[in-house]
């Protein structure tokens, strides 16, 4: 693999970190700015909204610009928020700096996508998406867990002043790992308004938002039912937490190559694996081992399903790939939001505190069906009843194995496909 996806790999993992450290900052920030943990969840919410709004927002005004200078663009507005946060005087300020670091989340991993993508050799693009995927997922495993001791220990600014050195350090990465990579001399907004247009990208876009609410539904209070279903200790979420990141990463692993072999089936397959997780996950809490094998078989196939639904809408989207990938990130964060919203629901009417996995098994049926629905239009529609991820280079259809080897190859990667 090119040494570009480290870069991408690292960049992906300060945002991963960011993303999901706020969760075990709550009562720190609470405390510190006066005010209620409840008040202070806003947060989360409030980078879910800087998320949704980037996704679209940034790839529509960055349509024109180089992929290279786009991501570092985009990686220094990731830094500037995370500085503005450590530096926030209040409540409002923080809330401010957690929307900005949040904006250029998805059009990021949308433009990386694409980029990570174009970097490899056919029949590897699902692998070289999910290889960028894993800094994401091993931000679960270990940023997170260390921020948040770090937070707890030194302060939540020093959290995000180390956030923001390792947007530096990615930023330096990626100038000197990324190949120089052109816009395609076709692209721009109203293109790829009209590729996020196509029937199936926006099934695909529905997909993740139901099918990934269910994984939300159950992270979203992990930590409470830690404590109170499982359980065990306090000191012991951290623990929890990174097993449902060693759950993502071998998901994510798993995700590349099976994608590449068969996108649809590796979708379905993840989906419905998933359902019957979140069904079986109530009844195993009793059972503390079971429990934790349940945790990150969780974090496995919730994570499996990304890499198939990123390549199915690039795949979709044809020769204008980057606002639909983009946007994939947007209805990720939607889920996010939904998931937690109806499993909060179902602790509230006093079900109990695994309830959020019926409600997330559900939700996981539903993205199957509109999956598989999408599955059978695209029969229909002549698009065949197998996809396969390297049946289309997202806009790249004009470059020739040549020029692709070429650009594979980045400092101390072969020039050849062989050795990519």
């Amino acid at each position: 693999m090119p040494l570009a996806l480290l870069a991408l790999a690292v960049s992906a993992f300060g945002i991963g970190t960011t993303e999901f450290v706020m969760m075990g900052l709550l009562p720190n920030v609470a405390d510190d700015l006066g005010t209620s943990v409840p008040t202070a969840g806003y947060l989360v919410s409030a980078y879910a909204i800087g998320v949704v709004l980037g996704a679209p927002l940034l790839t529509g005004l960055g349509s024109r610009v180089p992929r290279k200078k786009m991501l570092l663009l985009l990686m220094a507005l990731f830094t500037i928020g995370n500085l503005a946060s450590a530096l926030a005087p209040d409540f409002g300020w923080l809330l401010a700096g957690r929307v900005l670091a949040g904006l250029p989340h998805g059009a990021f991993f949308g433009v990386g996508a694409v980029v990570a993508a174009r970097l490899v050799a056919e029949g590897r693009q699902a692998r070289a998406v999910a290889t960028m995927f894993l800094g994401l997922t091993v931000a679960n495993i270990v940023g997170v867990p260390a921020a948040t001791l770090l937070g707890q220990h030194l302060g939540w600014r020093a959290t995000f002043l180390v956030v923001a050195a390792i947007g530096l350090a990615a930023m330096a990465a990626l100038a000197r790992l990324v190949p120089a990579i052109p816009v395609e001399a076709h692209q721009d907004v109203r293109r790829e308004l009209r590729a996020l247009g196509n029937r199936q990208v926006l099934l695909g876009l529905l997909t993740a938002v139901f099918g990934f609410a269910g994984v939300f539904a159950v992270y979203s209070y992990l930590s409470a039912m830690t404590t109170k279903a499982m359980g065990f200790g306090e000191s012991s979420v951290t623990i929890v937490l990174a097993l449902f990141g060693i759950g993502m990463t071998l998901g994510a692993l798993a995700a590349g190559p099976l994608t590449d072999r068969a996108l649809r089936p590796t979708l379905y397959g993840s989906l419905g694996a998933l359902a019957v997780i979140l069904v079986a996950f109530p009844f195993t809490v009793d059972v503390q081992w079971a429990a934790l094998v349940m945790v990150v078989l969780l974090g496995g196939v919730g994570f499996m399903t990304t890499t198939p639904l990123q390549m199915l809408v690039m795949n979709k989207a044809k020769d204008a790939p980057t606002l639909a990938s983009a946007s994939n990130h947007s209805a990720f964060n939607l889920a996010n939001a939904g998931g937690a919203w109806l499993g909060g629901v179902a602790i509230a009417a006093g079900w109990g505190w695994t309830s959020p996995a019926f409600v997330g098994a559900v939700l996981a049926v539903l993205g199957l069906a509109i999956a598989a629905t999408a599955g059978f239009l695209d029969r229909g529609d002549g698009g065949g009843s197998r996809v396969v991820a390297n049946s289309a280079r997202p806009a790249f259809e004009d470059k020739t194995s040549t020029e692709v080897a070429t650009m594979s190859s980045g400092p101390g990667t072969p020039s050849s496909p062989s050795g990519v």
